[in-house]
């Protein structure tokens, strides 16, 4: 398994061989993606909003009714609302 290390400067040179798997060249750019299990993954700029579709899927969660979405964003909405109101107050 190919590997690179860090240097001081917060740098590393990535190994050919996945730089040739991603199709990366000089000045290429990639991003670093948060996944749910905290790990992240490197994934080149170079492609389509496609090409992330299903990136964050957790396999061992179970689907959701749109119902329940609904009600997670709303939820998620008005809690988001009470820490800015519990900020506020505690001033």
């Amino acid at each position: 398994m190919p590997s690179a290390t860090m240097t001081s400067k917060g740098q590393f040179t990535m190994p050919k061989e996945i730089r040739d798997d991603l199709r990366l060249v000089a000045g290429s750019k990639v991003m670093f993606v948060k996944l749910p299990s905290g790990e992240y993954a490197l994934s080149p700029r170079t492609g389509t909003v496609d090409d992330f579709l299903g990136m964050l899927h957790d396999p061992n969660r179970p689907t959701m009714t749109i119902e329940e979405m609904n009600e997670a964003i709303a939820e998620g909405g008005a809690a988001s609302g009470m820490r800015g109101i519990e900020t506020r107050s505690s001033e």
